[in-house]
């Protein structure tokens, strides 16, 4: 069990990153949900022992990881926003060093990297030296040294940032399978990111934890919220101030807007079934105090 409790961290000339956040994770994975600058990775490098809190505690299995880090980085898999690498050496040849810094024996290491490698789809790009690959490229290469120790904590930080559609799916259904026994924490703003394979949403905003639910319970919070209609463009404006919009598609027939709503938004919406997306912005927007039960707030 990974238990954050009343977590803040103030930066230089008193800026609140994070704001008596507290948060505790038994195995299976949460998504931390916010967007940017709300103070995700923060929160992340704190969980993960990187920086120290202002205030509040960390604790592994019921021990102090602030006083005593190395309890929790023996177990822990680490990826951060901002990742860097060697870019003379190889996938293989930095795997290989990270996984002796980590007191992984030779043998062991090796057989690992080979199966990571193929995890993360790298096989073919073995060859060419870092410094060589995409951005794309080495966020799986992220990925990989993170998984390097079978972990039993996993953080990472906007994991799927330069992936296409197809790896986004794959590291998202092995970070599912690892989580049936390990603590994972994903901190993304891409709400597809985390709707098919977390079982547990944090959404976070300004630093302060404003609601913490299973994604059925954050779709019973906006049920019968949720619209749809189509207007002129001319209209379009007009709704976007009156509402929250979640999606607008431009069709020959004119705009198709979905909208939040608490009421019917005029004479002929069509209500609509929500999806996480919408409840992540009811709840941000009432945070914000733009989006209340009788509607937007101006």
């Amino acid at each position: 069990m990974l238990q954050l409790t009343d977590i803040t961290k103030v930066y230089a000339k008193g800026k609140r990153a994070v704001d008596a956040v507290t948060l505790r994770m038994e195995p299976g994975l949460l998504g931390l949900l916010g967007p940017n600058g709300a103070g995700k990775s923060s929160l992340m490098r704190v969980a993960a022992t990187v920086t120290k809190p202002t205030s509040g505690q960390v604790l592994f299995n019921g021990q102090d990881v602030v006083a005593k880090p190395d309890l929790l980085r023996r177990v822990l898999g680490y990826l951060p926003q901002d990742f860097g690498v060697y870019p003379n050496l190889t996938a293989r040849e930095f795997l290989r060093y990270l996984a002796a810094a980590k007191g992984l024996s030779a043998r062991s290491a090796a057989a690992r990297i080979d199966e990571l490698i193929e995890m993360v789809n790298l096989t073919e790009a073995l060859k060419r030296p870092l410094g060589k690959y995409s951005g794309g490229m080495l966020r799986r290469v992220g990925i990989a040294q993170a998984l390097l120790a079978d972990p039993q904590v996993i953080i990472v930080d906007e994991p799927t940032a330069g992936l296409d559609p197809q790896e986004r799916v794959r590291f998202r259904n092995l970070l599912s399978d690892l989580a049936a026994e390990r603590v994972v924490m994903l901190s993304t703003h891409i709400v597809s990111d985390v709707e098919s394979v977390a079982s547990d949403i944090a959404i976070v905003s300004n630093g302060r934890l404003l609601c913490r639910d299973s994604p059925e319970g954050l779709l019973r919070q906006v049920q019968g919220q949720v619209w749809e209609l189509v207007v002129p463009s001319a209209q379009v404006p007009v709704l976007q101030h009156r509402f929250v919009i979640s999606r607008l598609v431009r069709t020959a027939a004119g705009v198709r807007v979905r909208l939040l709503s608490p009421v019917a938004p005029g004479p002929d919406p069509v209500p609509v079934a929500p999806d996480l997306e919408d409840a992540y912005l009811a709840v941000i927007n009432r945070a914000a105090g733009r989006y209340a039960a009788q509607g937007v707030v101006r």
